[in-house]
């Protein structure tokens, strides 16, 4: 076969390969498969308005959805904290996936474990399962917080998850004192975004219990939101460091899964230290540089913490721009000369590359942050967006979207797909190149 260490090919190309093609070939005669002349023929068809409005007729379908599920963006938060091993109520499959998914992406290990729920607890319930998973994992892995959330399994059935973790602590399978902070994560409802918030709030409400003091820590804290390009996360750092500023990261995965090859295996590098965590509560305000994967999170700070907090999205010169002047007057320190410097740069390479992209069209789906983000930077370098579209959307999103949009010259031709797929964005792409 094609597929070997030396040889790796695409799914796509792989498939084109003559091994599988005599393959396919094979399977028509016992599967009653059409002609070469009919696949060519309706794969034209569903290139058309046609096909187009049937596809978005569609209810009861999605087609590759452009989202994940719940515990993946549950256990991506959890690792951002020093020493953090997340714990899935639920089957090994879908830990297995969301563990392989991290890490193809990263090319890093990411380290999750599952109670291993089967038959038997799907219909009497998980407590057996978390009690034996807990004193597992704690003896074997050594983590300094073991976070968990749950799978649908776990959901259906109506695992109560600080029940079980009460009765795990009690029948010893960790310290009564050890941290296990919850969320409750169903994937059938939200998505990634809506398990990272859900795990961020849940982890922040454990740690920082009985932690408030009368006096502020003077620490601003910042939390990215489910930002997959961990360097963000080290800029923030380098700023806030250049401008003098104390501050502490909720929760800082950049180590995790971008991890240097030292030649010796670390099973939790870097992450928040849990103590920085706790202080949280007493910080001097909260950034959250997402607003959509954030909400709870944000909600449960301003009113549990009674902590003002504040939504800054530093993508392109205007949102930077926002960010530093923010960053300054929550802190009262001035933006230092040597960002000025690097905006100059930015600034000056925008205007040379402004020829190749002002007036190109352009389509985008992703995360609502993710897109609100780039489309902005797309419209200050001016081209015009066509197509955004967002699965995991909501009204607060289409509605700032549409206000950015509208905000521009540029911005004003283009149609905003919220709750649609990628199989609806193949019909919106296959017209456009048309």
């Amino acid at each position: 076969m094609p597929q070997n260490p030396e040889n790796i090919q695409d799914h796509v190309e792989l498939f084109h390969q003559p091994e599988y093609q005599q393959l396919f070939e094979n399977k028509k005669q016992f599967e009653n498969g059409h002609s070469a002349e009919e696949v060519a023929r309706v794969a034209e068809w569903t290139k058309g308005w046609d096909y187009r409005e049937k596809n978005f007729a569609r209810e009861a379908l999605t087609v590759n959805p452009a989202k994940g599920c719940q515990p993946l963006g549950a256990i991506f938060a959890a690792v951002g904290f020093e020493g953090t091993l997340p714990f899935v109520q639920g089957s090994q499959g879908c830990v297995a996936y969301f563990r392989t998914h991290l890490t193809r992406h990263y090319k890093e290990p990411f380290s999750g474990v599952s109670s291993s729920m089967t038959e038997d607890a799907a219909v009497f319930g998980g407590l057996q399962n978390m009690i034996d998973g807990l004193a597992n994992s704690y003896q074997l892995y050594k983590p300094k917080m073991i976070a968990v959330c749950t799978t649908c399994m776990a959901e259906v059935i109506g695992d109560d998850l600080q029940a079980f973790i009460n009765s795990s602590k009690s029948a010893g399978s960790v310290p009564q004192d050890f941290p296990v902070p919850y969320a409750h994560t169903p994937s059938f409802v939200g998505s990634h975004i809506t398990g990272y918030d859900n795990m961020m709030k849940g982890i922040l409400s454990n740690l920082t219990a009985g932690q408030k003091k009368e006096t502020s820590n003077g620490k601003i804290n910042f939390i990215p939101g489910f930002d997959t390009y961990v360097g963000n996360n080290r800029e923030i750092k380098r700023i806030c460091d250049m401008m003098g500023i104390d501050y502490t990261i909720l929760a800082d995965n950049s180590d995790y899964l971008d991890s240097p090859n030292t030649g010796e295996f670390d099973m939790y590098p870097g992450g928040t230290k849990l103590e920085d965590a706790a202080d949280s509560i007493n910080g001097k305000a909260t950034i959250a540089l997402q607003a959509h994967s954030t909400a709870k999170t944000r909600e449960y700070i301003e009113k549990e913490w009674k902590q003002p907090t504040v939504v800054s999205r530093p993508w392109g010169i205007k949102g930077t721009d926002e960010f530093l002047m923010k960053l300054s007057e929550l802190t009262g320190k001035p933006i230092p000369k040597e960002l000025e410097i690097e905006r100059g740069r930015a600034v000056d390479a925008m205007t040379d590359s402004h020829s190749w992209l002002h007036g190109k069209r352009f389509a985008i789906y992703g995360d609502p942050d993710l897109v609100y983000s780039v489309v902005g930077f797309m419209l200050e370098m001016g081209a015009e967006p066509v197509h955004i579209l967002v699965h995991n959307s909501n009204e607060n999103f289409d509605k700032e979207l549409k206000e950015l949009l509208a905000s521009y010259s540029n911005g004003k031709s283009a149609t905003l797909w919220a709750g649609k797929d990628l199989w609806h964005m193949r019909s919106l792409m296959c017209l456009l190149s048309g």
